[in-house]
């Protein structure tokens, strides 16, 4: 499939005539041909148009030709075969391995859904839990990555094609800067937001849309320092091990995960100064990675210079130098725990390979470093056994901070799953009831509805009493399982 710079509106591939954009290759900073159209204001109303014609017929459909949807978009995925991992190299700078393990979580993801009971992109989780759901979506597409955008969006539009839908389920438009997708918020038409970016792009998004004469939920995911706990015992037994963990947790990626593990909490003493050692000397070895685009790079030299001149911080090391436009030198730094409690700035997300080490004095004060932490998407704890004393008091406060609390690991890898949680209390996310990966993130896109005395004839046929569709229900308080 060739890309054209085209957005897609309904059944039409089409150029905006707003102005033009080329997405850069970070690892060069060279532009990618070819150039994007940029969408305009009418360009946004039909989509959102055809959106807003397409939802009663759409959700209308059965849980079958929904799946059978999804496993369309799947498959139109895998059919683009290696020019959509060459593009999407191009324009990220990461590794065929990782591309290839993104491409098959998002087709994972929408095949999760298709069973009913890149990752995030134009085809990624909100999009698949929205189609899911029975929403049309209309995506804005990511400006670093334009043409993995065409080809997938067009693969998606493929599959709104083979199984007859109506047009206005699936569009993506592109635009410069924030106008489009404020634009999009604003309009009558859309009902809930997904979004994975900056906080200050989150809250930007959160406020239009509750300016608006009918406000609507934002599912904004936004910033994460993801804390990791080193209990003294796990140290003791297995501290070399878990700093070569933590190394290659914080470089994965150049740190380009939301849940790459930015702030680590020990208690003062040989135990955590030898850790930090071990990590130290496994850093050093790391090879500067690029990351995904000029402006994150920029931002990432910007967070690592700020924090290395807070009073109270000093360095640990730092990663190997390297010589592409945007490589990303790692950097680990560390403070005492008074200084992290009284200096904000130091819970500030940098986006990359960069961490904070956290002497604490006592456990009393690992308690308060825990308490005092934004809302996450992760926390982690190391324990053994013999730290299960000071694990459970620290829990409790853990359990208010996070989405997901994970022991004796690292936080970077979301896996597709029903159990997953990604999501976490402010500013990690816009609203902590929800998950944007895992078969709750339908969720997101449902809403409620009672039925009294509807008559049958009218009734969805998951309500009906005969129950065609074989599910287990809960009925007048009990549930009843079909018997196979």
């Amino acid at each position: 499939m060739q890309i054209q710079g085209e957005m897609i509106i309904g059944a039409r591939a089409l150029r905006g005539q707003q102005g033009q954009l080329r997405a850069l290759d970070p690892s060069t900073n060279a532009e990618l041909e070819p150039a994007f159209g940029l969408a305009g204001a009418a360009d946004v109303e039909r989509a959102c148009t055809l959106a807003a014609q397409a939802f009663d017929s759409y959700r209308e459909t059965t849980l079958e030709q929904r799946a059978l949807f999804l496993e369309a978009v799947a498959g139109a995925i895998l059919e683009i075969g290696d020019a959509l991992i060459e593009r999407a190299m191009s324009e990220t700078g990461l590794p065929k391995a990782r591309l290839e393990g993104e491409r098959g979580r998002t087709v994972g993801q929408l095949r999760l859904f298709s069973n009913f009971p890149r990752a995030f992109s134009v085809g990624g989780g909100d999009t698949a839990s929205a189609l899911a759901a029975g929403c049309p979506v209309v995506v804005k597409a990511h400006n670093a990555h334009l043409g993995t955008s065409e080809l997938v969006g067009k693969a998606i539009q493929k599959a709104v094609a083979a199984c007859g839908l109506h047009e206005g389920v699936f569009s993506m438009l592109i635009g410069e800067g924030y106008e489009i997708g404020h634009q999009l918020v604003s309009h009558a038409a859309i009902k809930a937001v997904g979004f994975t970016g900056s906080r200050q792009g989150g809250l930007a998004l959160m406020r239009t849309a509750a300016q608006r004469a009918e406000p609507i939920p934002v599912y904004a995911e936004m910033s994460s320092i993801n804390p990791v706990f080193l209990l003294p015992h796990a140290l003791a037994a297995h501290g070399a091990k878990i700093a070569q963990g933590y190394a290659d947790s914080l470089t994965m990626g150049a740190g380009q995960f939301c849940t790459n593990p930015g702030l680590v909490i020990g208690l003062a003493g040989e135990l955590f100064a030898s850790f930090a050692d071990s990590a130290a000397e496994a850093l050093r070895l790391k090879p500067a990675s690029t990351m995904l685009t000029a402006g994150i790079h920029a931002a990432y030299q910007s967070g690592v210079t700020r924090l290395a001149g807070v009073d109270g911080v000093t360095a640990v090391a730092q990663g190997q130098d390297g010589g592409s436009a945007c490589g990303a030198r790692a950097a680990i730094y560390t403070c005492d725990a008074q200084t992290f409690l009284t200096t904000e700035a130091l819970e500030d997300e940098i986006f990359g390979p960069c961490s904070l080490l956290v002497r604490c004095r006592d456990e009393s004060e690992m308690r308060r470093v825990a308490e005092h932490v934004e809302g996450q998407l992760t926390v982690t704890v190391h324990a053994t056994a013999d730290d299960r004393a000071l694990a459970a008091t620290l829990l409790p406060a853990l359990e208010r901070k996070a989405g997901r609390i994970l022991f004796n690991g690292f936080p970077t890898g979301v896996e597709v799953a029903h159990a997953m949680v990604h999501g976490g209390p402010f500013p990690s996310t816009s609203d902590s009831r929800t998950t944007s990966v895992g078969a709750s993130a339908i969720d997101r896109f449902l809403r409620p509805v009672c039925y009294q005395d509807v008559p049958p004839g009218l009734l969805p046929a998951s309500l009906l009493d005969e129950n065609p569709l074989g599910l287990s229900r809960v009925v007048d308080g009990t549930l009843v399982v079909p018997k196979a």
